[in-house]
């Protein structure tokens, strides 16, 4: 069978050897990419059976390993190498090292290794489990077998393998590099942690739709599409929260949902386009229970993950045992600024405080806005241990229920853990008259031209007429629970992130 004419973008001269070398092995009759390959063990099966061979010991047992090339060294009668294993749940990727000699091997087999074999092509290589002379654990080979060629030559770790690399290729980067995998590896612990955490909890998993007729739930401009079968111009959801109610309304008593979150937004360090949020709503609740739930799945997730509840940070010691505070809005922002805000002070007030402590601003702001923005830039960034910020101004929450003891706040927290928010919850709206109230207005914002505006979704409303059980309400970016267990950025802890493509 021919080959397809393709055109190949210019080559550099390993590429071209590589290329070389696919050519002439399929003119040889050797499969470069052959279906199946011996392979009887993984590498870290080998370890597990004959780790505890002494230095130059052997053994009569004969196994099939496969892995790619990450070290090679071919000097005249005995070459090494060293195969590296898929990364699992278990293990980042388990390296041995085979040996082929040309007493065990061959000349015509040791020859074609030699010529044939690359860093970062895979191989399969049968014989016996030994240990080196250097206590090495190995396989002495007897036979072995090209299974996949690679093309492009593995990175330089320290030339090659910058940050935008890394995330631009993030399969080089994870094979070259253990922390990748790692991060691969840790995510999904704290995702099976929180599933698991929240299973244990009642709660039901559920699924909503992405694709959504109004956008909702959450204050950002959303992502527009068409959808061709109905020629009606649609969004991606930038919430997960109004279906997840329905399904409230319709008698669920504890549900989440973990999904994929679409923002038409900044992209920075710590936010992104596309990322995955935890949402998740219990009957009979309030922003009380509910944050008592995120408290013990992020706990339960630090302990499925890291192993420990201390985070180290650059700022000092995160204490995920410690007191997780609460602290009300209002006061605390008072006790930063050196003169009490309530929410009655006057707008001239806070436009004052904002320029005397350098935080930009709009003048047209109202004076709740005026009080978010002044916490953001002054109190925020310094709240190091978990904080329950408490007591919000309306303006924050749509969807939150009036404060039970103060009509100028609501029932809503954001959970900040090392200067940044990682959570939200509140106890749930569900007077339809007021949400309708609260969602007209939202409306009127968007056709005003306010861009993150929620939209007046007539069939949630519909929806929670028919009546809602009292219950609370949380939001945690996983993304951002990411970052605060590993350290790096937003971009790191996604496997594939967003980027903006090269010029």
């Amino acid at each position: 069978m021919t080959e397809p004419i393709a055109v190949t973008p210019s080559l550099s001269e390993q590429e071209q050897v590589r290329h070389d070398k696919r050519a002439r092995l399929l003119a040889d009759g050797v499969a470069p990419y052959p279906i199946q390959v011996p392979r009887t063990h993984s590498a870290a099966a080998v370890h597990a059976a004959w780790g505890h061979l002494a230095a130059g010991e052997e053994t009569t047992e004969v196994v099939s390993v496969a892995g790619r090339v990450v070290f090679i060294r071919n000097t005249g009668k005995l070459c090494f190498a060293t195969v590296q294993d898929g990364f699992t749940q278990a293990d980042s990727g388990v390296r041995l090292q085979v040996m082929l000699s040309l007493a065990e091997v061959g000349e015509d087999l040791l020859d074609a290794w030699k010529a044939d074999v690359d860093l970062g092509d895979f191989v399969s290589v049968t014989g016996r489990v030994i240990s080196s002379r250097r206590g090495e654990l190995s396989v002495l080979a007897t036979g072995w077998q090209l299974a996949s060629k690679a093309l492009r030559p593995l990175p330089t770790l320290h030339k090659e393998l910058g940050e935008e690399t890394r995330v631009r290729q993030r399969y080089a980067d994870l094979v070259a590099r253990p922390e990748a995998r790692d991060m691969v590896r840790t995510r999904a612990l704290v995702t099976r942690s929180i599933r698991e955490s929240l299973h244990a909890d009642g709660y039901l998993e559920v699924e909503t739709p992405v694709l959504q007729l109004v956008h909702g739930g959450a204050a950002a401009r959303p992502f527009r599409t068409h959808l061709n079968a109905f020629d009606i111009d649609m969004t991606l959801r930038i919430a997960l929260e109004l279906f997840l109610k329905r399904a409230m309304v319709g008698g669920a008593d504890r549900v989440y949902e973990l999904g994929r979150i679409f923002r038409n937004e900044g992209i920075d360090s710590s936010h992104s386009a596309e990322f995955t949020m935890l949402e998740a709503y219990q009957a009979w609740g309030d922003q009380k229970t509910i944050a008592a739930m995120t408290q013990r799945i992020i706990v339960d997730a630090a302990d499925a993950a890291l192993g420990t509840r201390q985070l180290q940070t650059p700022d000092g010691e995160i204490d995920l045992d410690g007191e997780w505070e609460w602290k009300p809005v209002y006061p605390t922002l008072s006790e930063s600024v050196g003169e009490e805000i309530t929410p009655d002070t006057d707008v001239a007030v806070l436009r004052r405080l904002a320029a005397a402590h350098g935080v930009e601003h709009d003048p047209a702001w109202p004076a709740q806005k005026l009080v978010m923005e002044l916490f953001g830039e002054l109190v925020e960034p310094n709240l190091l241990q978990p904080t329950f910020v408490c007591d919000y101004p309306p303006i924050a929450q749509p969807l939150a229920r009036q404060h039970r003891s103060d009509p100028n706040l609501i029932e809503a927290w954001d959970l900040i853990v090392g200067g940044v928010e990682r959570a939200t919850g509140f106890s749930e709206l569900i007077d339809p008259v007021i949400q309708r109230e609260r969602l007209v207005a939202q409306s009127l914002k968007a056709a005003a031209g306010d861009l993150e505006a929620m939209q007046l979704d007539e069939d949630f409303l519909a929806a929670l007429e028919f009546g809602a059980p009292p219950m609370g309400g949380m939001g945690l970016g996983l993304d951002r629970l990411m970052m605060l267990f590993t350290g790096a950025g937003i971009r790191e802890t996604i496997l594939f992130p967003l980027l903006k493509p090269h010029a």
